[in-house]
């Protein structure tokens, strides 16, 4: 027999508390121990009954949701809560999420949305759970290789690009594969483009249910205990934490929610790849910041070339160093009249790594939700993906040094914001 999902309803409106427990009554799985009409009643009853999911209505008359939300968490810690709402806005997604909610539904839902819901915040939190009573386990002095049973983080690199449509999602989702697959490391993708993130779909991914943004409560307390729930296995070996399924759910995630992201994929993975905006924004400024190495992408364009040229001023004030920026040039074959010399003498710097054109395998592979170095590893521009993960890959204990003039350079380079 299947385990229970104890259920709490919670609603100021007796006629909709009657109605989901009907709805509730078929599911073999869902037992509703108890029902509220405030959420004062809601507190006292959880902390009661001890239940794995509350069905919150975020407006009620004495207590709306979002403050009952937040006291639940110490009445009872143990209960993951569902709120419910007339009003799908963006704001009361955030202020639900951050008050510690695990999903969000939009009034009137379909009895499958409903249950679904609740199976899956269950299932998130006993994954949760299951995941960190091994964290308090005493670890040896040679696990890890390490003495004081910490082990070293990983090396993270972030794929960036101050001009769009140059390739760089697609160059960071081969190279986390090619880093996997013949690199033998243990790889985690992380889609840093937040609004508008690709990953998902080069890889036939589905962010429904599992991206940072399920994470937000978590990193803006400080914390990434589950982090490992959210992310996802993929069949080529890398692991992937997606970006929001919608661009409004953005906001949930702060610039300093996904430091903490990063850093809690570093101690688990040899190689935490993130695939940065082309929107030099708080948010992309954090990945750079994070980041052991850059890899700028551009290409045989006057537009790439004048933006990759104002970003190495920037990146100069800033404080990464050349050993930190690297330079890759994608579709370096193309015949567009700009050669390579001509770009660096225009960005003052030599390209570091080259990518030939090949829009033929590039184009069907990204159609198809495969990677092309997976469905044609033998193609030149495969192999210049190989070349590259392996010169990443070899600077793993390579850590350039924090500069110290970053704070007070970025304090004058956004002094207008």
């Amino acid at each position: 027999m299947t385990d229970q999902i104890r259920v709490l309803i919670v609603d100021d409106i007796p006629e909709t508390r009657d109605h989901l427990t009907k709805l509730l009554s078929f599911e073999t799985d869902v037992d509703v121990i108890g029902a509220a009409a405030s959420g004062t009643e809601a507190i006292d009853l959880a902390g009661r009954l001890s239940p794995d999911v509350v069905l919150m209505d975020i407006n009620m008359p004495d207590m709306d949701g979002i403050a009952a939300t937040e006291q639940l968490a110490s009445a009872a810690p143990g209960a993951s809560v569902v709120m419910m709402s007339v009003q799908g806005e963006a704001d009361y997604l955030r202020r639900s999420m951050l008050a510690g909610a695990r999903e969000f539904l939009v009034k009137p839902f379909s009895s499958d949305e409903l249950t679904a819901s609740i199976r899956q915040v269950y299932t998130r939190e006993r994954e949760k759970l299951s995941r960190m009573a091994p964290m308090v386990t005493p670890r040896g002095p040679d696990q890890n290789g390490a003495g004081d049973g910490e082990r070293e983080p990983g090396l993270v690199v972030a794929v960036y690009s101050p001009k769009g449509g140059v390739g760089r999602t697609t160059i960071a989702v081969n190279m986390a594969v090619a880093a996997a697959v013949d690199g033998g490391k243990k790889v985690v993708l992380m889609d840093g483009s937040l609004q508008f993130g690709d990953v998902g779909v080069l890889l036939n991914l589905n962010p429904k249910n599992k991206s940072i943004a399920d994470l937000a409560p978590e990193l803006e307390n400080g914390e990434a205990d589950s982090i490992e729930t959210f992310v996802i296995n993929h069949s080529s070996g890398i692991r992937v934490l997606l970006a929001p399924p919608s661009p409004e759910m953005a906001e949930l995630v702060s610039p300093a929610g996904v430091k903490r992201a990063i850093e809690a994929l570093s101690m688990s993975h040899e190689l935490v790849i993130v695939d940065c905006s082309s929107s030099f924004n708080d948010t992309t400024l954090a990945i750079l910041d994070s980041a052991d190495l850059i890899l700028t992408i551009l290409s045989l364009e006057i537009t790439s070339i004048k933006n990759m040229r104002l970003f190495l001023e920037v990146a100069e004030q800033l404080g990464y160093g050349s050993d930190k920026v690297r330079l890759v040039l994608n579709r370096a074959d193309s015949t567009l009249g700009i050669r390579v010399a001509d770009v660096e003498h225009s960005i003052g710097r030599k390209i570091d790594h080259t990518i030939v054109s090949d829009g033929r395998s590039v184009v069907y592979a990204l159609n198809r939700g495969v990677p092309f170095y997976l469905s044609n590893k033998d193609a030149q521009v495969s192999q210049d993906i190989l070349r590259l993960a392996t010169a990443i890959v070899g600077d793993a204990q390579v850590k350039p040094a924090e500069d110290g003039r970053k704070a007070a350079n970025r304090k004058s380079l956004f002094a207008w914001r």
